[in-house]
């Protein structure tokens, strides 16, 4: 069974209009467990990350304003959500459990949290409910603890891995791939080692050629010994805040190929959710629920 990453905090309460999209990281994990895709011994509650882990991706003056509640306003409006140490400690253990869920993917060959894929959080700030950079972060602790050398991101959020990007724009060590809407957020994108921008209403037969074109020729010409996946389901039809027009058969399909190319190159792979947002709560249930199953079959 495959490690995942989940603690209470995760699904803190928010203020009454930041709830919704927030209530699948508690629904998510009583849907696997109650369907029997996993067991309870699959989950692992991280703790607190060594502040020297956070700091070798984000700078200090911004770790330290937020740690202590002293941003900016203006840098809180960006982050999108009213700034507490409650969600704090959220974000340290959430990237704590990406640390720990691919160290775990080295020995089970697949590990995941069941939040992350904060994508949009840049070295010095934060935005868009991303406040530390939870995938670039465990890229860079394995990196630096030497138990991997080349690293490829794979970002098919339907929002570009603009954070990711600017983080490691001068690091050859690691690959940034974004896979994403080519008009959605952000508006004024950064430039990762390969960006793909799709036009609105991408649907699956195309999203999953161009995925199938290019995600095997990077694996081998990039050589990775360990990819960051981040699962964002925002690319169904169905997103509030997405272009993109798959459905729930498509991103299984995506999930599918991701998994069994790692397999294939017997490369290890830490996953994050990332985003979903359609208006009916089992859509994105389900759709975030078929990528843990997807990896039940692959890797059982």
């Amino acid at each position: 069974m495959f490690p995942i990453a989940f603690h209470p905090i995760y699904k803190h309460p928010l203020p009454e209009g930041h709830r919704f999209p927030m209530i699948k990281y508690e629904l998510l994990p009583q849907q696997l467990l109650h369907e029997g895709t996993v067991t309870p011994t699959a989950f692992f509650e991280p703790g607190l990350p060594d502040m020297q882990h956070i700091l070798a991706v984000h700078e200090r003056n911004y770790v330290d304003n937020l740690i202590n509640l002293t941003l900016d306003p203006r840098a809180v409006r960006k982050i999108g959500f009213p700034l507490s140490s409650e969600l704090v400690e959220r974000e340290l253990r959430l990237a704590q459990g990406t640390i720990l869920g691919a160290e775990k993917a080295l020995q089970t060959g697949i590990g995941f949290n069941i939040a992350g894929g904060t994508h949009h959080a840049y070295s010095n700030r934060g935005e868009a409910f991303c406040l530390l950079n939870d995938q670039a972060i465990g890229a860079q602790y394995l990196l630096d603890q030497k138990l991997a050398k080349k690293i490829l991101i794979v970002d098919l959020d339907v929002h570009q891995g603009n954070g990711t990007a600017e983080i490691f724009q001068n690091n050859d060590k690691v690959f940034t791939f974004s896979m994403h809407g080519k008009s959605n957020y952000p508006f004024k994108k950064e430039t990762s080692d390969l960006d793909i921008a799709l036009h609105d209403h991408t649907e699956d037969a195309k999203y999953l050629e161009v995925l199938q074109n290019t995600l095997p020729y990077l694996i081998e010409t990039q050589k990775p010994d360990f990819i960051f996946y981040l699962s964002g389901v925002d690319i169904l039809a169905s997103d509030k805040l997405g272009k993109l027009g798959c459905t729930l058969d498509g991103c299984k399909k995506r999930d599918e190929m991701v998994f069994s190319l790692c397999r294939k190159y017997e490369i290890s792979v830490q996953v994050s959710m990332g985003g979903g947002y359609s208006p009916n709560i089992k859509t994105i249930i389900e759709a975030h629920a078929n990528t843990y199953r997807v990896a039940t079959a692959i890797y059982s």
